[in-house]
């Protein structure tokens, strides 16, 4: 019965987003299968997605010493830290939520907080292929523009979340990364 209530508990958006859908189709049943459409596709994507990122995530963790991953990306690393983040999150393939797990590796192997979110901040506004694309459809002008600005706002957030949070907070975090396997 403990089981059963940890898993409840482990679960409980999934299982009353669920239960919402449930809702929606028999009460709206066209809405609902829609929704019950984009819930698979969604799901069958993620799922094509994750596998070789967990595959790579599980090479790095066993290739790259923490103390390797500490020397350029930990709390004395300064601008190579900063570059190397930047890099993997712009060179970075797939969708935002893959970039969590790769958060959690590095914070598990030692990275400075603050490079951590620049990755991610990276992941999400700075992918290279993307910006080719910009350039074409928006202009040069408009893409440089945009990514200084991102370069300038991934950096203050990044260095102001981190000092904005006590030390205590970072421990939990770092604690609760080492513990995900």
């Amino acid at each position: 019965m403990e089981k059963l209530i940890a898993v409840i508990k482990r679960y409980k958006v999934f299982i009353l987003l669920a239960a919402v859908n449930v809702f929606i189709v028999i009460l709206y049943p066209e809405t609902g299968m829609k929704s019950i459409e984009i819930t698979k596709s969604s799901t069958l994507e993620m799922l094509s997605i994750l596998p070789p990122i967990f595959i790579l995530l599980g090479l790095l963790d066993v290739w790259v010493k923490k103390e390797t991953m500490m020397k350029y990306m930990g709390e004395k690393s300064g601008f190579i830290g900063v570059l190397i983040a930047f890099l993997l999150g712009s060179a970075a393939a797939g969708p935002l939520y893959a970039a969590f797990p790769v958060a959690m590796v590095l914070l598990k192997k030692g990275s400075r907080f603050s490079y951590v979110l620049i990755l991610i901040g990276a992941w999400s506004t700075t992918k290279i292929p993307l910006l080719l694309f910009e350039v074409s459809s928006m202009g040069i002008k408009f893409t440089a523009l945009r990514f200084a600005l991102n370069l300038i706002g991934i950096g203050v957030i990044a260095y102001t979340t981190e000092k904005l949070l006590s030390k205590d907070d970072k421990d939990k975090i770092y604690k609760r990364a080492s513990l995900m396997e």
